[in-house]
């Protein structure tokens, strides 16, 4: 079985479609009539009715938050550290 294409939607479009759950209609129904999957369908109203938002910054956790800075502030170690050792290199190789 293929895979459908992905498929990209409004803010506006996720919006109505969390609207509809929200206000009774059943899940089943939704997906059916307006074609989409039921795990992005429910990603949707999950991120929504928690955050009300869709985006993933908005819907990160304490520790997601925590791993992203550190991951970052890891890799500006790294380059820090690349610069030095190149830096040490050239002036070792000046002072011969």
């Amino acid at each position: 079985m293929s895979r459908r294409p992905k498929r990209e939607f409004t803010e506006e479009f996720k919006l109505q479609m969390v609207k509809l759950y929200n206000s009774g209609k059943p899940t089943a129904e939704i997906v059916k009539e307006y074609d989409l999957t039921r795990s992005a369908f429910m990603n949707w109203v999950k991120k929504y009715n928690n955050t009300g938002s869709f985006k993933a910054c908005d819907n990160r956790t304490e520790e997601e938050k925590e791993l992203i800075r550190l991951k970052k502030e890891n890799q500006q170690l790294r380059m820090e550290n690349d610069i030095l050792k190149q830096a040490a290199l050239i002036l070792g190789q000046k002072s011969k």
